[in-house]
């Protein structure tokens, strides 16, 4: 089977493809969200820019943010499990809650606030691919708000054989395939908005464009492994240097407490023979006379 360059999990490719073709990205955003696109009125992406000044930089997200119908929505893609994704994602929703309030309005301004995660591990002890979070009180699980939503797609656990009528599906079935003979087997489903997807695909990757920024992201990601190489090595190196200086402290004080009982051993050792050579003179003595 032949390994796809791309997939729609590569961040690079996320970004670009749903910006350059926003239809897409409303659809797939009704189907994450699970409302009808035709009852989607305002839908604009407020962060539709990929700065070359900063798709090098090791922090740099490349998230799509949205408001939809008034809602604030962040979607992002998360292939490596480092662990913390749960905390990241709630500060995530709170950044992004907390900058929506215009200074001097009220609270109750606020909108609600949306994170949608699609990810490429497994995250919950469950078998469904999909949870949504809210807060809710914990006896009587009654929301304390609508304002929060978190959102996470565990595509490990997709269905092997997906539901050619599901959407949801269908789509995160797109983000999971690796290789072009599953692409294709999408394809050949006749489904018009994945046809419509897989060829808005080929377009994107083809591109200098593409290549180029997705060359700088690459560097990046080199980069920052060097570096953390670097640093692991470093730390170990000091680490060794460390205990090593530890171990030769410890023998030097090991030694000088051996070489002093060594000398305190010498010296009962000598006075014992004193003893010795006294016990045989006064024998010696006792004998003449």
């Amino acid at each position: 089977m032949m390994k796809l360059e791309y997939t729609f999990k590569n961040d690079t490719l996320f970004k670009m493809l749903f910006v350059k073709y926003p239809d897409l990205l409303k659809r797939l955003v009704s189907e994450l969200l699970g409302i009808t696109f035709e009852s989607i009125g305002q839908f604009v992406i407020t962060n539709p820019e990929m700065p070359p000044e900063s798709i090098g930089d090791k922090f740099c997200r490349l998230d799509i943010n949205m408001t939809v119908d008034g809602q604030r929505v962040d979607l992002e893609i998360q292939v490596a499990d480092e662990g913390d994704y749960p905390e990241r994602s709630l500060f995530y929703w709170a950044r992004d809650y907390s900058m929506s309030l215009v200074s001097g309005e009220e609270y109750s301004k606020l909108p609600r606030t949306v994170i949608i995660s699609i990810i490429d591990f497994k995250l919950f002890d469950c078998t469904e691919f999909h949870s949504e979070f809210m807060p809710l009180e914990v006896t009587r699980h009654t929301p304390l708000t609508d304002r929060m939503s978190l959102h996470y797609f565990e595509l490990p656990k997709l269905p092997v054989t997906v539901d050619v009528d599901n959407g949801l599906e269908l789509w995160l079935a797109l983000f999971n395939a690796e290789t072009e003979e599953e692409l294709k087997q999408i394809e050949a489903l006749e489904v018009p908005i994945m046809e419509e997807a897989i060829g808005a695909y080929r377009s994107i990757t083809a591109t200098d464009e593409f290549k180029e920024i997705e060359r700088l992201r690459t560097l990046a990601r080199h980069n920052e492994a060097s570096a953390l190489g670097h640093a692991r090595r470093e730390a170990t190196a000091k680490a060794n240097a460390k205990w090593q200086a530890v171990v030769a402290d410890k023998d030097a004080e090991w030694g000088s407490i051996v070489a002093n009982k060594d000398a305190a051993l010498a010296n009962k050792e000598a006075a014992l023979a004193n003893k010795d050579a006294e016990i045989a003179r006064l024998r010696a003595q006792l004998g003449r006379d």
